[in-house]
């Protein structure tokens, strides 16, 4: 399995590769144009560049969907409930071990 994409180019790199769409698009004659050449420059795929582009725009509020920030809380969320429901289940199985023990206490003589 392969890194993803967002650990292998730094940030400096993913919002240079940006800038510089916004900055040569004119130069080219469609934005994937662009998009394919500086990619190659730079040493990712086009669709990678396409896809930083777009969060861009959406973190800027020039495109509909989450921005980065949004996309990262439902993470950090996410993750918070899934330790929750462990601990949850933790607890709930020690609760009935201990519920048992206490009955099985009582019942001895």
């Amino acid at each position: 399995m392969t890194k993803s994409t967002s650990k292998r180019y730094s940030p400096e790199v993913r919002e240079r590769a940006v800038r510089m769409v916004r900055e040569h698009r004119a130069d080219h004659a469609s934005r994937w144009e662009a998009i394919s050449s500086i990619a190659a420059k730079i040493g990712c795929s086009g669709e990678t560049l396409r896809k930083w582009v777009q969060q861009a725009e959406r973190d800027q509020g020039g495109r509909a969907g989450q921005t980065s920030e949004e996309r990262d809380r439902i993470k950090a969320l996410e993750r918070e409930v899934r330790e929750l429901r462990q601990a949850n289940e933790i607890l709930r199985k020690a609760s009935a071990y201990f519920a048992q023990a206490e009955l099985d206490r009582r019942f001895k003589p």
